[in-house]
């Protein structure tokens, strides 16, 4: 069942009705759309269009972005003004709002005005992201990220899981999902291990990857050298470094842009063409903790991410781009409570000047701590703050969160102010280019719609083709059926109907049949499909071409 505004084609129709405002926005008119189509995908997290106009003051010339923008996107969930990231990228994703911390699946609760309820039972359903879609029309697939790429962003393309801190299902979904080319961190969710994030399960995905032929990589150079069709890369047991750290820190990782334009270079052989998913991820982490060098690193990084992608897009006349912040985080303004009364004649450079001092993000400097604080002075100097005054050296050495304070004493030097160290509510910038773009103010969930489209398939249908009820489907088949949770990591459904039973493991995309014949000998037979099955923890999903195996 629906629960938003009836999609309204964004290459046909005239206008975008919002589905909460009675507020008309333009479309742009349907290009011809020739064959093979691309899509890039770009997501900037936890951004907002302030934190990207410091960056382009920063910089000193125009963005890449500013070329392709187009309009604005609304953020909000199904239960708030201000959006997780979990349900924000499940937006952008599936065409569908949800609730804190859902990957994937539809909300249980529905308070934001204009949206339709849906009925209590389909709380939790699995529904499917474009690049699923991308997948059943024969495309090849990829996905990057600078965090770990199990987080909420890249799984929301990816997974479907109830809370996204279910790394383990959601690496395993990831791999069995046979996306072509993964780039990004994670790699300590891969395999068993003691750290936070290790797999639970006992299995080692890392086996899985290399019987599914794909090359994994490690290092910047292993993924630049590599010719292969199918490469996964972990370069981090957890997340990548900000790309101002990385020279000094982990010289081994790749840039943003490299994984893209390697991305871009693996999959763009496919004569069907492909979809990308591109994240920026660490820009949220800098704004959570007001690292203003921080968010300006990785928006710029992100930029040229976003170059690499126009540039392809440009030459290829048929690739659709879009970029686009999930939600604002921090509420950052140049100007803060030093500026009240002096902000029409302070320049620029009162703003840029000290950041421009910083070498390292505070994640960065912290890093080069001694565990004495010996070196205390230095390390406040590679975050820009030069020539501390008595006061500072004070307030540095007492503190219990340093790098808190110094986040601070930088934005105080700079005249720049935050409200949070939360997330933020705001309308962001949309950047789109290619066939067929967006313009105007549109909802997060117009974006997955106008994938779809482009891609010629539509997200509905996909989700009743991909995610069907095992349960019921197989008990209106003649089966009697069971969800097997006697190893807690490994849910599986069972169903029986004479002497065949049929056994649905959680997370991967293969079925067992086990046949007993007339003297009591069992065979036993793997059935690999290119869909996944998923356990939302009451009931199991499997996909139509899994039903039609089933007699």
């Amino acid at each position: 069942m629906k629960y938003s505004k009836k999609w309204s084609s964004l290459f046909l129709a005239s206008a975008i009705t919002l589905s909460s405002l009675s507020i008309t926005q333009p479309a742009v008119q349907a290009a011809e759309v020739k064959k093979p189509t691309n899509v890039i995908m770009l997501v900037m997290d936890g951004s907002s269009n302030n934190a990207v106009t410091l960056s382009r003051w920063y910089k000193g010339e125009a963005l890449a972005m500013d070329e392709i923008l187009t309009g604005a996107m609304r953020t909000y969930s199904a239960e708030s003004a201000i959006t997780d990231s979990a349900p924000a990228a499940t937006a952008l994703a599936t065409g569908h709002k949800s609730n804190d911390k859902y990957v994937g699946v539809l909300p249980s609760v529905i308070n934001s005005p204009g949206l339709e309820q849906i009925a209590k039972e389909d709380g939790f359903k699995p529904v499917a992201n474009v690049l699923e879609g991308a997948k059943q029309q024969g495309k090849s697939t990829g996905l990057i990220s600078t965090s770990e790429i199990q987080h909420a962003t890249p799984a929301g393309f990816s997974a479907h899981v109830n809370n996204r801190s279910q790394y383990g299902d959601i690496a395993e979904q990831q791999v069995y999902q046979n996306i072509d080319v993964v780039l990004g961190g994670g790699l300590e969710s891969l395999s068993p291990g003691t750290t936070k994030n290790a797999r639970k399960d006992g299995e080692n995905l890392l086996n899985v990857l290399q019987e599914k032929n794909y090359a994994i990589v490690k290092t910047r150079d292993e993924l630049l050298n590599s010719q292969s069709a199918k490469i996964w890369g972990s370069f981090a047991p957890s997340a990548l470094a900000y790309d101002l750290d990385r020279a000094k820190t982990r010289a081994s990782e790749p840039t943003l842009a490299e994984m893209t334009n390697k991305a871009i270079d693996t999959l763009k052989k496919d004569e069907d063409g492909f979809f990308l998913f591109v994240e920026g991820s660490k820009v949220d982490w800098a704004a959570h903790a007001n690292d203003t060098i921080g968010m300006i690193s990785d928006i710029l990084s992100f930029d040229d991410a976003v170059k690499e992608a126009i540039d392809f897009a440009k030459e290829d006349g048929n690739t659709m781009v879009i970029a686009v912040t999930d939600h604002g985080n921090s509420g950052i303004t140049m100007g803060n409570a030093n500026t009240t009364n002096t902000y029409s004649s302070i320049p620029v450079s009162a703003y840029i000047d000290p950041l421009k001092k910083a070498t390292m993000t505070i994640e960065g400097a912290l890093s080069q701590l001694k565990e004495d604080k010996s070196n205390l002075v230095e390390v406040a100097t590679l975050y820009g703050l030069d020539n501390l005054t008595e006061a500072e050296l004070s307030t540095l050495k007492s503190a219990k969160d340093l790098g808190s304070e110094m986040v601070k004493m930088l934005a105080n030097r700079a005249n720049i102010g935050f409200t949070t160290g939360g997330h933020t509510g705001e309308d962001v910038f949309l950047y789109s280019f290619g066939p067929s773009k967006l313009t105007g103010l549109v909802e997060n969930t117009d974006l997955a719609h106008a994938m779809a489209q482009f891609m010629d398939f539509d997200l509905a249908k996909l989700t009743d083709n991909l995610y069907k009820p095992a349960t019921k489907e197989l008990t209106a088949k003649g089966f009697t059926t069971k969800i097997d949770l006697a190893d807690a990591e490994n849910p599986k459904f069972v169903a029986k109907k004479g002497d065949m039973t049929v056994t649905i493991p959680v997370n991967k995309n293969i079925v067992i049949y086990d046949q007993i014949s007339a003297n009591g000998d069992v065979t036993s037979k793997t059935q690999t499909f290119d869909t996944i099955n998923v356990y939302n923890g009451s009931e199991f999903y499997i996909s139509e071409k899994v039903l039609t195996t089933l007699k």
